[in-house]
């Protein structure tokens, strides 16, 4: 009877644990001492060194490791890049020097097993989490690993296959697909087996989005730190999950810092602007009066004129208008004391009017606003207001940055990785794809296939030399029972 997912998942849970579980009582993880060391790269949080391994040693690749310098340092943690020559390139976490004479690596294989088994059980348990229906289409191909004929026809709509001897030619083809899938609105996960593979499928997959005129730098993410800068002729390193997010979070410190110096603004200027309006306020209300005053002054003098005219022609009127004036209660003797009155009137009002010009000059200077202040405050306003005011910017200020990792890597259409890090790195047992594709597949272990293969939707592409299926030997699923069984 053929094993289901489920059972094929028990199966690589129970090896992997039993092999780490092996490799930690033989003492297999022995400490390595290493020399020469230097830092290549940093980029973000992440810093790359390189050592010299002792002769006839190796390491994995992406084999975790902890750093322990001989200064005696606090030890680091690590991830094995590649290994090539006697050198091996290391990601760290935290810095140890630019320059490392020399330092002891502790490797973790062990607890690398356990990790990717416990993702591979996680798969098994949290079933609303994970969907095995793409897997369960996978089981087959890899039980029938023996039979390359059989493996070369094991393709459907949810499974598919593309073997081809020619590499370059296949790539092209993957590169075709990939952006069949991305104009389909597909999120993708394109794993190879090692780094520097992974740095060569970006590049080749960038160069063709570039020649088809989409901007390949808003679609790719290769996690994390590439080996190399230049691939395909582009430079890869901006591809780098790392350096995007390193990027992406400077940009939003600086937008954060800038809205920090319009609100600072924006509060500096808003008591300014409501003091001189104020006072722009009693400056018009002393204007009025200013105002009123002089035409009631005005008024007074045309009486003064008129009385004093009236009173120097009075005894050459007509007497029928003197007789008239008389009637209305007007003579020379009220009409003197009119006058005196109309004076004393005057008096007052020219004193008031002293006062509110002594105050006019007072105010002008404390109500005039500078010529470019009021336009900076409005441009001001107007930007806060579309930030949702200024509560709203007050709690975006205070709110703590937050490198949310997996919202960032979620946004991206295609990620780029190596197998180990997808089982291994927890930030995957929490992101989706539509999408596998896994180049070079059969050299990409059974359990790595699986644990890849569950973050899956809709359906799984294996690429590779069908020629490599025997010889890798990477596929060792056969048609056992579970351990549980």
């Amino acid at each position: 009877m053929a094993l289901t997912a489920r059972e094929c998942l028990e199966t690589c849970a129970v090896r992997l644990e039993a092999e780490g579980h092996q490799l930690t009582q033989a003492g297999f993880d022995a400490p390595i001492l290493v020399t020469q060391g230097r830092l290549i790269q940093t980029i973000g949080a992440l810093h790359l060194y390189e050592f010299t391994l002792p002769a006839g040693c190796t390491l994995a690749v992406d084999l975790p490791v902890s750093i322990i310098p001989e200064e005696e340092l606090e030890a680091t943690e690590g991830v094995v890049i590649s290994c090539h020559g006697g050198v091996a390139r290391v990601q760290a976490v935290d810095a140890i020097g630019s320059s490392v004479p020399s330092a002891t690596l502790v490797p973790d294989r062990a607890g690398y097993l356990q990790t990717v088994a416990k993702r591979l059980v996680e798969m098994m348990t949290q079933a609303d989490a994970y969907n095995l229906g793409p897997t369960e289409r996978l089981v087959p191909l890899l039980l029938s690993a023996g039979d390359p004929e059989q493996v070369y026809q094991g393709s459907s709509a949810i499974l598919g296959t593309i073997w081809l001897e020619d590499r370059a030619l296949r790539r092209q083809k993957l590169a075709s697909l990939v952006l069949e899938l991305i104009r389909a609105n597909k999120r993708i996960l394109l794993i190879s087996p090692d780094h520097h593979a992974c740095d060569e499928l970006a590049g080749i997959v960038a160069r063709a989005m570039k020649a088809s005129g989409l901007t390949y730098k808003t679609w790719i993410s290769r996690y994390e730190m590439t080996t190399v800068s230049q691939m395909a002729g582009l430079s890869i390193h901006e591809l780098g999950f790392e350096a995007q997010m390193h990027q992406f979070y400077a940009k939003s410190r600086a937008e954060k810092a800038s809205l920090r110096r319009k609100y600072d603004r924006f509060r500096e200027l808003t008591p300014l602007l409501a003091y001189k309006g104020q006072k722009q306020k009693d400056l018009d209300e002393v204007r009025l009066l200013e105002w009123r005053l002089l035409t009631q002054l005005s008024e007074l003098q045309a009486k003064v004129k008129d009385v004093t005219t009236i009173l120097t022609e009075y005894e050459n009127l007509p007497l029928w208008r003197r007789l008239g004036m008389q009637t209305m209660g007007k003579n020379v003797e009220s009409l003197q004391q009119y006058r005196v009155l109309y004076e004393k009137q005057i008096g007052e009002l020219t004193a008031e009017l002293d006062i509110a010009k002594v105050r006019i000059e007072e105010l002008v200077p404390e109500a005039a606003v500078p010529k470019d202040l009021r336009p900076e405050f409005e441009e001001l306003k107007e930007d806060i207001k579309k930030l949702g005011g200024t509560k709203k910017i007050r709690e975006l200020l205070a709110a703590e940055e937050d490198t949310n990792r997996q919202a960032f890597i979620q946004n991206r259409r295609l990620v780029v990785a190596t197998p180990a890090r997808v089982a291994s790195d927890p930030l995957f047992s929490r992101v989706r794809f539509d999408v596998l594709i896994a180049e070079d597949a059969p050299w990409i272990e059974t359990a790595l296939l699986f644990a890849a293969s569950g973050l899956v939707r809709e359906r799984i592409v294996l690429s590779g030399d069908i020629r490599d299926v025997g010889p890798a030997g990477c596929w060792t699923m056969s048609e056992a029972q579970p351990a549980s069984s």
